[in-house]
């Protein structure tokens, strides 16, 4: 568990936008260093300095500093080589940055888990990606495992979802435009499957309940009553899901993947046997999914733990975002 908190808009609590993407990037960067990075190296990679004078760079990065610490995310700073001790970088130490385990009661634990249902992450942030690229072009060696520290995060990019998450948690009724007509939904909960959210609610209109997919939403929600003003059943989203969920298949994609790695891959995944070779050292799973957009940005975010085998549209495509994003990395 994660001691570095933010607020629901998704931003470091009481920072404002650009500058709460800069601190993030500045903690992605320091986390995922298995050594001490020097000041230059972490004005070359992280987003939101290079445009920076030197003396701006010098101030801005002290008080980004100052904000991590005084939210409890513990920088470190030392030096890579004994015999230089004032070639200093810095880094943040994972078993500093995380809280130490928390004893829940079955109740809790039960709450948790379908937290965790609607909290689960597509992937990783599109700044964490860029942060590898960059990291493994300055020479250094970062680890992607260590990202799992800033869980739980959301990797939503649908325009309503924000709208339709916060109705949700209020207990708002809503409308949207979808497929060309207007739906007015009490909502009940969202659960992220096949590689997309999807809402599952009550249609007033149909009086039956209905599932969503959010990205096709036309617009953000528009609430039609008050907070609380409708009772949410008990609800067994798998079998919520079987009953209601799009009957269109999903299409399956082969993945090579190393051991402890690409956790949420792994869930959705089944071992098989590919055609393809598979790379030593790595499993062969076949993962369904529903928008080949979300996969390309979930395989690429874990850089070499992940490499697709088949089918060759598929594995093309992830070859052409990781290009792009090293040439921007360059």
């Amino acid at each position: 568990m994660c001691a570095f908190q933010s607020s629901r808009s998704g931003n470091v609590t009481g920072v404002s936008p650009r500058k709460s993407e800069r601190i993030m990037n500045l903690a992605i960067c320091l986390l995922m260093a298995r050594r001490f990075i020097e000041k230059s190296q972490i004005r070359q990679v992280v987003e939101g300095y290079h445009d920076l004078s030197d003396s701006a760079f010098e101030r801005t990065f002290e008080r980004d500093k100052d904000e991590l610490r005084a939210m409890g995310v513990p920088v470190e700073t030392g030096s890579n080589n004994p015999l230089f001790p004032d070639e200093v970088g810095y880094r943040i130490r994972r078993k500093d940055f995380e809280l130490p385990a928390i004893e829940f009661s079955p109740a809790e634990t039960a709450a948790l888990g379908l937290a965790a249902t609607v909290w689960e992450s597509a992937t990783q942030a599109e700044q964490a990606v860029t942060a590898l690229a960059k990291l493994r072009a300055s020479g250094l060696d970062p680890d992607p495992a260590r990202l799992d520290a800033l869980a739980p995060s959301i990797g939503a990019r649908e325009p309503a979802f924000a709208s339709i998450w916060e109705a949700t948690v209020d207990r708002a009724p809503i409308r949207f435009g979808y497929k060309g007509e207007q739906r007015r939904v009490e909502p009940w909960a969202m659960t992220y499957r096949r590689g997309a959210w999807y809402l599952l609610c009550r249609d007033r209109d149909k009086a039956e309940p209905r599932m969503f997919k959010v990205a096709r939403v036309d617009a953000a929600a528009e609430r039609i009553g008050k907070p609380g003003s409708y009772t949410v059943p008990d609800i067994d989203l798998d079998a919520a899901w079987s009953s209601l969920a799009p009957g269109q298949p999903d299409a399956e994609v082969v993945l090579a993947i190393r051991p402890g790695r690409a956790a949420e891959l792994r869930r959705r995944g089944r071992p098989v046997t590919p055609e393809q070779e598979v790379p030593a050292g790595y499993d062969a799973l076949s993962v369904s999914y529903a928008r080949a957009g979300d996969l390309v940005g979930e395989v690429c975010a874990h850089g070499a733990d992940v490499v697709v085998l088949a089918p060759p549209d598929v594995r093309r495509a992830v070859l052409t975002e990781l290009r792009a994003t090293a040439r921007g990395a360059s």
